[in-house]
Parts: C-alpha cells; sequence; structure tokens
C-alpha cells in the first residue's frame, strides 16, 4: 500500500482529521433531528459500532433548534449538514456544533458562503465541502455535458477559494459520485490540486451487498493510493451497517485496529445513572488493566436499549437505577448490583482479554 499523502491537519472537535492523524469514520443519523432522544439514541449506537465523526440533516428550522442538545450530549464530534438554507448554518454555529457541511450547489450566493466562512473561523470550527454529483452546479454541468471527475473537482475548488479569500483554510472536501470509477478519478484529480483533508465516499452507493461493494472499491482503492483522511459507506441500511462497513474496509488495508476502544452513550431522559461519572470509572479501570489486545469496552445508560446498543463491544455496562447488566457483544452475562458494575466488567473483559491473547490477537 502506498505511503498516505500528507495533508493539513484540522479538528473537528476531539478529532483529528488529516496529517498524520488516523483515518475516521463518519456515518449520517437518518432520524428527525428535531427529535433529540431519537437522534441520540442513534448517535449512540453508531458509537457503539465505532463511528468517529456523525452527521445530522438540518432540513428545518426545528433542526437547527434541536443542535444545540445534540451537540452537547452526543460523545463523537456532530456535522450539521446544510442545504440551501444559510441561516440554518449561522444557527449551527450558534448552537456549537463543531462541524459544518456546506453543498456549494446548494447555497447559490457566494456572500452568504463568506458570511459563513467568517462565522465558522471566529469559533474554530471547519467546514467540508461535499460535492455531489446530483447537486452539481448547473453552469459546470452545461460545461462538462455531465457531472465528470473534472466538474466536480472544479466545483470544490471554487468553493475553496471563497473561504480561502475569508481566511478560512479548515477545510475539509469530498467529490462523491455514485459510479466508483469517476469517484475515484475525481479523488486522484482533486488530491493532486490540494492538500487539503479529503473526505472520501461513494454516494447513493444503495443497499447491500452491492453499496458494500461499490463503497468498498471506491473507497479502499483511494486508501490504498494513500489518498483520504475520513471515510463514509452510503448505505441503503441501518447506518450501523455503514459504520461495519467502514471498519471493515480500514481493518482490511491494516488501517484500523485498536488498543481500548471506550464507547459510550450521550445520556438521554432514560438514563438512570451518571453516564459521565460511570464512563470515567470505567475508562481508568481498563486503562489500569493495561491489556495487550484490542479492548472495545461500552458504556450505556440504560437497560431498555443498552444492550442492541453495545452489540459491536467486546464487553459492556448497560445500567439501570440501582443494578446493571454485564453484556458481551450485546448479550447479557451478568445481572449486579450497582455498586458492583465496575468490578464486574473488569472480570468479563479479563476473560475476553485472555481468549484473544490465546487466538494470537493483540493490540496496535
Amino acid at each position: 500500500m502506498t505511503e498516505r499523502k500528507k495533508t493539513r491537519q484540522i479538528r473537528l472537535g476531539s478529532v483529528a482529521i488529516g496529517g498524520d492523524a488516523p483515518v475516521s469514520i463518519q456515518s449520517m443519523t437518518t432520524t428527525k433531528t428535531s427529535d433529540i432522544d431519537a437522534t441520540l439514541q442513534q448517535i449512540a449506537s453508531l458509537v457503539a459500532a465505532g463511528v468517529d465523526i456523525v452527521r445530522v440533516a438540518v432540513p428545518h428550522w426545528e433542526d437547527a433548534e434541536a443542535l444545540e442538545a445534540i451537540a452537547v450530549k452526543s460523545t463523537v464530534p456532530v456535522v450539521a449538514d446544510i442545504h440551501f438554507q444559510w441561516k440554518y448554518a449561522m444557527a449551527a454555529l450558534e448552537a456549537g456544533i463543531q462541524g459544518l457541511r456546506l453543498n456549494p450547489g446548494n447555497i447559490k450566493y457566494d456572500d452568504k458562503v463568506r458570511l459563513i466562512a467568517r462565522e465558522a473561523k471566529a469559533r474554530g470550527v471547519p467546514i467540508r465541502i461535499g460535492v455531489n454529483a446530483g447537486s452539481l452546479e448547473k453552469d459546470l454541468l452545461a460545461k462538462y455535458g455531465a457531472p465528470t471527475a473534472e466538474a466536480l473537482v472544479e466545483s470544490a475548488l471554487h468553493e475553496a477559494r471563497i473561504l480561502e479569500d475569508e481566511d478560512f483554510f479548515d477545510i475539509k472536501i469530498s467529490v462523491k459520485h455514485s459510479n466508483p470509477a469517476v469517484m475515484i478519478a475525481a479523488y486522484r484529480q482533486l488530491s493532486e490540486s490540494c492538500d487539503y483533508p479529503l473526505h472520501l465516499g461513494v454516494t447513493e452507493a444503495g443497499p447491500m451487498p452491492l453499496g458494500g461493494v461499490k463503497s468498498a472499491v471506491g473507497i479502499g482503492t483511494l486508501l490504498a493510493e494513500g489518498i483520504g483522511d475520513t471515510i463514509r459507506v452510503s448505505l441503503t441500511d441501518d447506518p450501523v451497517e455503514e459504520v461495519k462497513v467502514g471498519n471493515a474496509i480500514l481493518q482490511s488495508l491494516g488501517l484500523r485496529k485498536r488498543g481500548l476502544d471506550l464507547v459510550a452513550c450521550p445520556s438521554c431522559g432514560r438514563a438512570e445513572v451518571n453516564v459521565l461519572e460511570l464512563t470515567r470509572k470505567v475508562q481508568n479501570a481498563i486503562e489500569a488493566e493495561k491489556f495487550t489486545v484490542p479492548m472495545r469496552v461500552a458504556v450505556m445508560g440504560c437497560v431498555v436499549n443498552g444492550p442492541g446498543e453495545a452489540r459491536e463491544a467486546d464487553v459492556g455496562i448497560a445500567s439501570g437505577m440501582g443494578l446493571g447488566f454485564i453484556l458481551r457483544q450485546g448479550e447479557v452475562v451478568a445481572k449486579v448490583p450497582e455498586e458492583e458494575l465496575v468490578d464486574a466488567l473488569l472480570t468479563e473483559a479479563r476473560r475476553v482479554a485472555a481468549e484473544k491473547v490465546a487466538a494470537g490477537d493483540s493490540a496496535a
């Protein structure tokens, strides 16, 4: 595999992107963003599956109003997906969102894009320029006759220049197409033309298994060439499946094999324990063990959805009032009093670690 291209590094909340940072996995919620609890629950499911960044749609004003609560409670950075309405981008920034995604084919007024750039810069929020074949500017379609790789790249670089004119450089770019061959050609051209971090994806890839194959071909080819800093597998399916395929792509290329991978729900109205405090206790206890194998540990704040959300974790906790479940890959293996949860989790984690050592697994 070719050495990764060294791109400009940006920060999306707690996640470093570009430079020598590892390739990150992104997915997108399918809930109505205005339904805060449902959106946070889905984010928790995605985090348990291994997502690093989550994007939420903001098509209506009530969605923009929900962003503040979502940004505060999500345990991974949240990107607001903005189409057409520049005012929603401004509202997202005011809400404390960690990232913006703008489509140059949809926000038609350069002065509004400049306004967004100035506000994003003031708040230290990066912007992804998200070009899609299905929403390319009409003048570029007329010029090239179709959403070609050249058209996608020209659109992206034009938008980047607008942001650069405002002294804004915390930029990530995507040039997605539903045809993996066109997508690959576009990203190759873009990689030659700039040093911004690139977000890879085959848009509208469709259902499994074909959607996974298209994504693996497009994303995997580019990653093998050293191109790409974040990825999203766009499936017509539960977004958790997107994360699974994304993880598989990275693992198949040797780009993801973690040591301690602690995931925790953002908490919601169903939580009957202090999830943040419990998560810190679990993190300290697991880190003190110094396991030499990859270990994904989940901390979930309720016993309603916790087992299902933690099904991708090696071990986990789903806690209720006064008691909780010890989980192994989503299956309940013990029910213990609240004060014994961390010790019981450690016991199960040691069993998992011993089995992994016996199987020859190791952390990286």
